[in-house]
């Protein structure tokens, strides 16, 4: 039996992991729940699987999740950064879930580090905001991180089939998102709904807008950076629409090894929370007869500017990429609330990253504060390209 901790319950991958979960209670206990103010969906996942605590946003939503549940679990109930490295640090669990949705994973995903819990990462800024810094952290506690992205889980599979000595060159497979074949004048006219309806997967909606301007396989790509220690310049995206490929790894022998699959999220968690063992997750085999034809093309850097600025960030280094990462989180809500075009949002996060230097000497504390700057900037470039409603 294996017990988890779980940051971000209520998201598409927690909800996701909490299916694995249930589907083999015999293999894994949920010793710990985190979320953010998703308080009905939470208290059902409480009742469900009885964790030893439970965190939330802040005190509002624990005061919603106390009248929620019995009075016995006021005294399990914690709030903020504080609630959330609770959870992380957890004695009795074995490994942390990290798959809260954007720049709030970094700190409890550190402290489980620390803690010398393995981790599941569907966090991915976790690695790009503080890639080095992370990883550090993983040898010097002897932890194994998984991923669990689909892309990443793809090519840690991959991996399996050589030497890491003979590895030439790490391609990530990108759908493309539902504006693949729009032009540059139709993408300035798309919408949040027409934004969060992916043609392939079912996301939040966060990442659903980042997989719209390619912003999510540029954070993909940062991530590989660290996850693989792979240099950018051995990192390629490459468009793949069926979302059939989730990635490959090519040899320098010209072989090129890759992990197909139906598109689920359960199947790349399902590996992360049982490796190196395979579960049998009851679900219907790809048929590749049945797919047809798969298709790849290069990426439009023109028209999905984002994924080019992720590289960028990434090559000058120093607290760019936390920069970037920032930026977009604050150009995808302003988005999602009409204030902006969908293809400011590549346009804010440019601007911002123009008025920082990158550097190669980081710390914590540095990176977090490049992340609070990055935001009050990107909040003045929204407020002057604002748009009427």
């Amino acid at each position: 039996m294996k017990t988890l901790t779980l940051l971000g319950s209520t998201g598409s991958i927690g909800k996701n992991v909490l299916n694995v979960a249930r589907a083999f209670p015999d293999r894994f206990r949920i010793a710990g729940l985190a979320a953010g103010k998703n308080i009905t969906e939470l208290a059902v996942q409480v009742l469900e699987f009885q964790p030893e605590c439970v965190s939330v946003a802040d005190e509002q939503s624990a005061e919603q999740l106390v009248d929620l549940l019995p009075a016995s679990w006021r005294e399990k109930i914690f709030c903020g950064k504080v609630g959330a490295k609770k959870v992380a640090t957890l004695p009795s669990a074995q490994m942390v879930i990290s798959a809260m949705v954007g720049a709030v994973g970094l700190l409890p995903t550190l402290a489980a580090i620390e803690a010398g819990k393995d981790i599941g990462l569907a966090n991915k800024e976790t690695l790009v905001m503080a890639g080095r810094l992370v990883m550090q952290a993983v040898r010097k506690h002897n932890v194994a991180l998984l991923p669990i992205d689909s892309e990443h889980s793809a090519i840690f599979q991959s991996l399996e089939a050589g030497r890491r000595d003979d590895v030439a060159k790490l391609i990530l497979t990108a759908s493309g998102g539902p504006f693949r074949s729009l032009s540059k004048e139709q993408l300035a006219q798309v919408t949040p709904a027409q934004a969060l309806a992916h043609p392939n997967w079912s996301m939040g909606r966060k990442i659903s807008i980042d997989s719209a301007t390619l912003m999510n396989k540029g954070l993909e790509v940062i991530e590989a950076r660290w996850l693989f220690d792979i240099p950018a310049e051995r990192i390629q995206v490459v468009v793949h629409p069926q979302s059939i490929v989730h990635s490959l790894v090519e040899y320098i022998d010209g072989s090129v090894v890759a992990q197909l699959g139906i598109p689920d999220m359960r199947i790349p968690i399902a590996y992360a929370l049982s490796y190196p063992e395979r579960l049998n997750l009851g679900l219907s085999p790809l048929s590749l007869s049945a797919c047809g034809s798969l298709s790849f093309e290069p990426p439009d850097y023109e028209r999905f500017p984002a994924l080019n600025l992720a590289f960028a960030a990434l090559q000058e280094g120093g607290v760019k990429p936390a920069v970037l990462n920032a930026a977009n989180e604050v150009a995808v809500a302003a988005f999602l609330d009409n204030k902006i075009s969908f293809t400011d949002i590549a346009k804010v996060v440019e601007a911002v990253l123009a008025q920082f230097v990158a550097g190669d000497d980081l710390d914590l504390a540095a990176i977090l504060a490049a992340d609070k700057k990055a935001r009050d900037l990107a909040l003045e470039e929204i407020a002057r390209r604002q748009i009427s409603l």
